[in-house]
């Protein structure tokens, strides 16, 4: 994995969970990477990849089986999209509200674009 500079290592290995989870890659129940796993794979210190690890368990999306690693919890799918959610309302949304003020976007030209992508998206769903 490639790391940037804008974000804590862990915070985006918490990312790379997220995506994992979201994709279906990592289901609920599942056993996930160890922590040394993880860290061999991304090429991180252990430590790092515990912080995250650290994090998605306080929250419910990951738990500890002791002597048999680390799982899915049943929710985490559900715990990620609302954690998602809440950024994307308070954070994302945010900006693309001042780039609209700055740009003199109106809401309805978004909300055009908006649908217009939720098609292309529908269509290239039927054809596979």
């Amino acid at each position: 994995m490639k790391f940037t500079p804008d974000k804590p290592i862990y915070r985006q290995i918490i990312d790379y969970a997220f995506a994992a989870i979201q994709s279906g890659k990592w289901k609920p129940g599942d056993k996930i990477p160890s922590v040394r796993e993880l860290a061999a794979q991304m090429d991180v210190n252990a430590h790092t990849v515990l912080k995250a690890y650290d994090y998605l368990t306080a929250h419910g999306i990951i738990s500890v089986k002791r002597g048999m690693g680390y799982f899915l919890s049943d929710k985490a799918l559900h715990k990620v999209n609302a954690e998602r959610c809440e950024y994307f309302f308070d954070h994302t949304l945010q900006e693309m509200f001042r780039q609209m003020t700055l740009l003199d976007i109106d809401i309805s030209d978004v909300i055009q674009q908006y649908y217009a992508y939720r098609n292309r998206l529908l269509k290239q769903k039927l054809k596979k």
